[in-house]
């Protein structure tokens, strides 16, 4: 038992057996400590429950934990490959007691596990121990039989653990392994001891103490055991080995690379393919747990550690792409134990690939133009910071690349000169953002931008996480705290909350410290990467600079993932059955429903909304996993990807692809060009998998503009109850017809025949007896000026009919003028005259028509001189309309 992967489970089945209970690694990403950048111990995890904050069902633990140092205090980077065992990404195994037992129950399970499981001889073996820490060295005498001298007192911090300034703390006890004379170095506590002689691989915590301020420790009412052992160098003590790069982990990496680069390792240049083997780890599993390469935080670290690889790669020789082809050996390693890093394998060598290919073509831009600039420069002097700056923004050379580069030359750069050059740009654009229509109460957002930085996203890994608040506004201006009882905007360094972009509305949620009890209701984005989180604080204070726990709603982001997903099955089926012209126009992706425009030049029929909700349906039945990649844009539109409307994007993006190819029926099929269902360019959050959403349904279909449809629809649980009610409403309309649910529609139609016939008729009689009476009381017309003339005022007749009543009149009368006023149920009036053939030479129907609609309420009126209209609110002057158009008609005459 040597192998790393039987090392690893042979500690993990010790400690099971011995009461602990097998805890899975945390992400690389701190989900509850807002001030670490990587996860970088096997206690991280656990940091809550060791200051009681949480409760486990457990009380003992065991781990195998992936840690990361390359940022911050903790920045082995520069170290990595030119000594034997620094690493960027490192495993931690460790067992923990949480309150359960402590020093003597710790000492003993380790002792037993390197002597008697994995077989260390003892007499190679010595301890650390704090100065003071009398019991462990009496416990260590007792259990492994050490004399004095084997037991080393060291009083310094390297043998005292705390957790910060205030909380857990207590002494350590180290375990070290003498590798031989054969090796430089002394014991520990010694002025040799940084040889490699004496390995330290096991670090024994006792936590015992509460630090409650500097001077003042509390012992703890139950004390906590906390150990961390180096995987890499148990590793290389059991397969005797003085480095952790020969271990057989690393050799199979690095014979990976040596068969990828074509060339086997030399002395001259082994360093670098163990800086890539490294690097190739440490990438990967970042972005396994999300982190994608950027300029800002955990993203910019993640570039810097993958760039430093690929330039040692091109110092191999490489001129293509490799560190992507390195990826399956890594899995085949790696991936039983992690199996996140099996479920990734696909993004991680795509964005390998990604990520090399466009340093290639910055590598080669930069160097070009460095050799430029640089020609005329000695060993000495420095590049112009201007230079460097201008490397760094147009043609994407970091600046730490451009000194690396320079570095064996012996030419510096001038710093101070690039941070000026980098100020003045923030400033010009700043100023340029100001005159673009966005309100100047906006702008404070510039300087909470340069002092916090972006806001580092979260979301697509993890629901809650802890965060440090960096800015707090209220009405527009920075304070310092919110009160129970205020509302304002929140920046954090980090959170899970989504802001509301590309259509997907943002998160709500929860903040919580001790004390501190507030609601997260918006969560939107300022100038791009700084979230911003409208909070309302119920109790407490919330404070700049405070850890928080930051918590999404799940039920609502559950919802908002399934309909978002939806929408993308839905874009495609509409794309199957409407044609290719289909491309959206817009979208909305809530937790209630989904909504997005389409381009389409008609009505969308019920049978082909039905025929899209099938197909979106099975391919949902299929429950295929939801795929995210990054990619380079012109590659994820070149492989299929459809990008949404009114969207930008950067040079790299991600695209998801979900569900198998189907045709219109919704049978799976084989052999196209594609390989999933729906691929689209998409920066939101989505189901896991198609079945997560639970089921489609299609509500409407309605027009928005010349040539624009929309479409509205429902997933899941919201859905299942929009059906339901529809199927109660059927049910009870079904038994008001007292007829089948089945014959509910032939039903209806009948119905509704039968209603249109009866409204034919009613509306046939209402005109005959309309045109029965005079508005007088007589039956016949009247004669004015020596023209016959017929005024009516009518009710209970549609508006629309009043014409074809003025024509009946005219024919009734043969020759004559018809004046109709017809007053409505909600007491407006609509006004018509016609006037026949052979008076037209005479009398204008418009002008007469003119002359009453004032007393309707109306203004003017119009159409011919045979007949005209107008209309009015004033119903109840309809006589005095008559009587106008009388007057009128008399005056014509005279």
């Amino acid at each position: 038992m040597s192998g790393v992967n039987e090392i690893r489970s042979a500690f993990l089945d010790y400690f099971a057996g011995a009461g602990h209970t097998i805890v899975p690694s945390s992400s690389l990403v701190p989900k509850n400590d807002p001030t670490l950048m990587f996860t970088n111990a096997g206690m991280v995890q656990f940091k809550n429950v060791f200051t009681g904050v949480e409760k486990r069902p457990y009380s003992q633990a065991t781990t195998a934990q992936k840690c990361v140092r390359a940022g911050g205090k903790h920045n082995d980077l520069d170290n990595v490959g030119y000594t034997a065992r620094h690493h960027t990404f490192f495993e931690m195994l460790g067992n923990f007691s949480f309150g359960d037992y402590f020093k003597p129950r710790a000492i003993e399970l380790a002792w037993n596990l390197i002597t008697k499981e994995f077989g260390l001889k003892p007499d190679r073996l010595l301890v650390t121990v704090y100065a003071d820490d009398d019991e462990a060295a009496t416990l260590w005498r007792k259990i492994a039989g050490f004399s004095d001298d084997r037991i080393i007192r060291i009083g310094t911090s390297d043998n005292f653990w705390q957790m910060g300034d205030t909380g857990p703390c207590g002494p350590c006890s180290e375990i070290f392994i003498d590798q031989g004379p054969g090796l430089a170095g002394g014991p520990p506590g010694s002025p040799d001891e940084d040889g490699d002689r004496f390995l330290e691989f096991w670090n024994l915590v006792f936590m015992q103490y509460e630090q409650v301020e500097p001077g003042n420790r509390l012992v703890l009412p139950r004390p906590s055991i906390d150990t961390g052992m180096g995987l890499e160098r148990m590793a290389a003590i059991l397969q005797g080995v003085t480095s952790n790069y020969e271990t057989d982990l690393f050799r199979a990496l690095i014979d990976a690379v040596s068969h990828a680069v074509g060339r086997p390792p030399e002395a001259s240049n082994v360093a670098s393919y163990r800086v890539i083997a490294d690097h190739l780890r440490a990438g990967s599993f970042l972005i396994g747990d999300g982190v994608l390469p950027g300029n800002e935080g955990r993203g910019y670290v993640l570039r810097r550690i993958l760039r430093r690889a690929m330039r040692h790669l091109e110092l191999l020789g490489s001129r293509e792409p490799v560190m992507f082809r390195l990826v399956p050996t890594l899995v085949r390693e790696m991936g039983q134990a992690y199996p996140e890093l099996v479920r990734a394998e696909s993004l991680i060598s795509e964005t390998l690939r990604l990520e090399e290919t466009r340093f290639r073509r910055t590598l080669e831009r930069g160097l070009a133009i460095l050799d430029a600039e640089t020609r005329d420069l000695a060993a000495g002097q420095n590049l112009a910071g201007e230079t460097a700056f201008t490397l760094y923004d147009t043609y994407g050379f970091p600046l730490d690349l451009t000194q690396d580069a320079l570095k064996a030359r012996g030419i510096g750069v001038d710093t101070d000169a690039f941070a000026v050059a980098m100020q003045r740009q923030k400033q010009a654009a700043r100023a340029a953002w100001s005159g673009s229509g966005e309100a100047a109460t906006e702008t404070v957002w510039f300087s909470v931008r340069d002092r916090t930085g972006a806001t580092e996203f979260l979301g697509y890994e993890a629901e809650a996480a802890e965060g440090v608040v960096t800015a707090l506004l209220r009405d527009g201006a920075e304070v310092e705290a919110l009160q129970a009882g205020e509302s304002g905007l929140l920046v954090a360094n980090q959170t899970p909350f989504y802001a509301e972009s590309g259509g997907q509305v943002g998160d709500t949620g929860t903040l919580a410290a001790p004390g501190l009890k507030a609601r997260v209701t918006k969560t939107e984005k300022k100038l791009g990467d700084l979230f911003v989180h409208h909070v309302s604080v119920d109790e407490g204070t919330l404070s700049v600079g405070q850890a928080v726990e930051l918590k999404v709603d799940h039920a609502r982001r559950a919802a908002i993932r399934a309909n978002h997903s939806a929408t993308h099955l839905l874009h495609e089926a509409l794309r199957q059955v409407l044609g290719d012209h289909v491309a959206q126009k817009g979208s909305l992706v809530s937790s209630e429903r989904l909504r997005f425009d389409i381009s389409h030049p008609k009505p969308i029929e019920a049978a082909e909304l039905a025929r899209v909700e099938d197909i979106a349906n099975a391919v949902l039945l299929q429950n295929a996993p939801v795929v995210t990649k990054l990619m380079a844009v012109d590659e994820a539109i070149e492989s299929g990807a459809r990008a949404l409307f009114g969207e930008k994007y950067g040079d790299e993006v991600r695209v998801v692809s979900m569900g198998r190819p189907v045709d219109e029926a919704g049978r799976e099929v084989e052999g196209g060009r594609l390989q999933s269902f729906s691929i689209e360019l998409c920066g939101g959050t989505h189901a896991a998998r198609t079945g997560d959403i639970g089921t489609i349904t299609i509500l409407a279909e309605s027009a928005v503009g010349a040539g624009i449809r929309r479409i509205e629809a429902m997933t899941a649980d919201a859905a299942r109850r929009h059906r339901s009610e529809e199927s109660r409403t059927l049910g009870a309309l079904a038994s008001q017809l007292k007829a089948p649910v089945a014959e509910v529609s032939d039903r209806l139609t009948g119905l509704l025949e039968d209603r249109r016939r009866l409204e034919r008729e009613v509306s046939d009689l209402r005109k005959k007896l309309a045109m029965g009476g005079s508005a007088g009381g007589g039956d016949e017309a009247t004669e004015v000026a020596g023209v016959k003339l017929m005024a009516r005022a009518i009710e209970g007749v549609e508006m629309r009919d009043l014409k074809s009543l003025a024509d009946a009149g005219k024919q009734k009368l043969g020759s004559g003028i018809v004046v109709i006023v017809g007053v409505g149920a909600d007491g407006k009036a609509g006004l018509v005259v016609g006037v026949t053939a052979d008076l037209t030479e005479r009398y204008d129907a418009v002008a007469l028509v003119r002359a009453g609609a004032g007393h309707l309420g109306g203004k003017g009126g119009g159409g011919r001189r045979d007949m005209a209209q107008a209309g009015g609110p004033e119903g109840g002057g309809a006589q005095a309309a008559l009587d106008a158009i009388t007057a009128a008609v008399a005056a014509a005459a005279g």
